[in-house]
Formats: structure tokens, sequence, C-alpha cells
């Protein structure tokens, strides 16, 4: 009895012990078609038809009101102190009333209240007012 060892005179051929990539390769190029396919219906760009030229002037200058807001919270409108938030909701109130409303330009210290700045802003919002900026926002960036 005799026993070979080794593959010298052995006819089997040998393990492969490799992955075999083919079926991944498939499956990578058919995502890759698909993909190829599919990206031209997602990029449709809308046509807008924006004006061309310049706007032209305002024939009237739109009236401005300044609402300042000091470092203690105190509410100033035009320069004029006001005492409480119900005098500030009147003039609101007789502004938005108005058939060309104003625009609004509140102005509050870096050293404020916020809930005085978003009562404040609130306030012009709940009364329909719609022309609202805020102005020296440069001093919060730090």
């Amino acid at each position: 009895m005799s026993m070979t060892v080794g593959s010298a005179s052995s006819s089997d051929p040998d393990v492969m012990i490799d992955i075999n990539t083919t079926p991944l390769i498939d499956v990578m190029l058919v995502l890759l078609v698909m993909l190829i396919i599919t990206l031209p219906i997602q990029l449709h760009s809308v046509n807008l038809n924006m004006p061309v030229g310049n706007p032209p002037p305002q024939l009237i200058k739109p009236e401005v009101l300044k609402i300042d807001i000091d470092r203690d919270s105190r509410v100033y409108w035009n320069g004029e102190l006001l005492p409480d938030r119900a005098t500030l909701e009147q003039k609101l109130a007789e502004v938005a009333a108005q058939p060309t409303q104003p625009e609004l330009h509140l102005r509050p210290d870096k050293g404020s209240k916020y809930n005085v700045t978003a009562a404040v802003l609130a306030s012009a919002q709940r009364l329909g007012l719609t022309k609202i900026g805020i102005i020296g926002s440069e001093q919060f960036i730090e």
C-alpha cells in the first residue's frame, strides 16, 4: 500500500480560494447604467421669465418709522420714549390702518433684552405690518 504526499503526481486540480468577482462587477455595471439613465430625468430646469433692465424709480419716497430699543430695553418711537407696550401697539395699529404702509426700521441695542425685541416684532406682525427691517445687525457679529 502506498500513499502519495503532495501534488507532484496528483491529477486533481487545485482548489481556488479567491472570491469570484464577476457577479459583483455585473451588479455594479447594472447599477451604473440605471444611474446614467435616471440622472437626466432628475435635472429638469424650470424656466422663469425674469424682467430685463432696471426697475423704474419709485415716484414717492417711502415713509420710514424708526423704533429704537436702548440698552435698558426701553422702546422709542421716532426718538420719543414710549411708556408701555399698549402705547406701542396703538401707534402700530394706526400705522397699519394707513393705505400705504410706511417702512418700519427696528434698531435694537446689543445689550437690550431679546424678549422686548421679539414682542415688538410680534406686535407689528399681528397688526398686519409687512415692511419691517432690522437695522444695525452688524453690532451682533463678534
